[in-house]
């Protein structure tokens, strides 16, 4: 399992899609990647996603 301080370590994968409960936001509401509180949300199959509109870091809570 990965953990965040390896996150912070390589670069964040915009592609992926993080895991909430794995990889919480360092700041609350704040992108871990841009520091961007803009984001997108939907929610597909019972999955709520948010995607942040400055980077596209998306998270599934």
């Amino acid at each position: 399992m990965i953990n965040l301080e390896e996150i912070k370590e390589q670069e964040i994968d915009l592609d992926k899609v993080y895991d909430y409960v794995e990889f919480p936001n360092k700041v609350s509401g704040r992108c871990d990647h841009c520091n961007s509180a803009y984001f997108k949300s939907s929610v597909k199959g019972g999955v709520f996603l948010r995607e942040r509109r400055e980077c596209g870091m998306k998270k599934s809570i």
